[in-house]
């Protein structure tokens, strides 16, 4: 996957601003796929150049001119092609992992990086939670699912959601494990 097909797709929510891009990234399309600011807007005039994206220039009186995006007809078959592609298992490379594997080796700071691990998916738990309010709005989850234009950012949220909620657990667990050993090991000796 690119980062052009998550920007393709949170441009089916309608036009925005390389602005209100980085906040949507940040605030649902995070759980599955991270970039800078920067990043994003590189891309955004690749794909203008590519003609998958179109922008208008909206003048502004106080602030600097801004550039609306938009996606073409072009860009929205590029994303039902992408849609229609095989895809990938994800592959998982975090270093928090190979910290976890090496426990053995200095288990205080892998305990203080895990106990950090859970703190940040427990944060993430809690962003994501407001977010699904807001886009719930007070209905039930069939109500919103039969009513909503889009689900997929819904459905996204949700993965992210178990997502962090497993990290947690899985953090715990290792926690509850390395302090059982600790306590072992000092009684030991």
């Amino acid at each position: 996957m690119s980062l052009r097909n998550a920007v393709m797709a949170t441009l089916l929510d309608g036009e925005a601003s390389g602005y209100d891009l980085a906040k949507a990234f940040d605030a649902s399309v995070a759980n599955f796929w991270m970039c800078t600011p920067q990043q994003l807007y590189r891309e955004l005039d690749r794909m203008e150049a590519d003609g998958l994206v179109v922008a208008r220039t909206v003048e502004q009186e106080r602030r600097p001119n801004k550039r609306l995006f938009s996606l073409t007809h072009a860009g929205l078959e590029a994303l039902a092609e992408f849609t229609a592609s095989s895809h990938k298992p994800t592959a998982i490379r975090d270093e928090l992992l190979v910290a976890v594997m090496a426990a053995d080796s200095n288990a205080e700071a892998v305990k203080a990086s895990l106990r950090e691990r859970k703190q940040w998916a427990e944060a993430k738990i809690a962003r994501y939670e407001r977010l699904k309010a807001k886009l719930l709005d007070n209905r039930t989850e069939e109500e919103f699912l039969s009513e909503a234009d889009r689900v997929g950012p819904y459905l996204t949220l949700l993965r992210g959601l178990s997502f962090e909620r497993d990290n947690v657990r899985w953090c715990a667990r290792c926690l509850t494990v390395l302090e059982r050993r600790g306590a072992r090991l000092d009684a030991s000796t």
